[in-house]
């Protein structure tokens, strides 16, 4: 679970109220298949191996999947 919290720089830096909190499961499902079940979300994201990082774990999934490393770039850039 995280937080995201809003500060209130008229409080001297003290700890605003919640805005928003993330609730997220992840379950391996078989190898390095594993999916998040995302609350207020109907569809789970699957998050796995591919390219360079399945030839660097010499592993062959049977269904390549976007790899945690690879949503955490995008939400670095987003």
């Amino acid at each position: 679970m995280i937080e995201l919290f809003r500060q209130d720089r008229e409080e001297g830096g003290r700890m605003g109220e919640i805005v928003h909190t993330s609730r997220i499961k992840i379950v391996r499902e078989k190898g390095p298949t594993r999916r998040a079940v995302i609350e207020g979300f109907n569809e789970p994201i699957y998050y796995g191996v591919h390219g360079g990082i399945k030839r660097f774990y010499k592993i062959e999934p049977e269904k390549e999947h976007a790899a945690t490393l690879d949503h955490i770039v995008a939400a670095t850039a987003a």
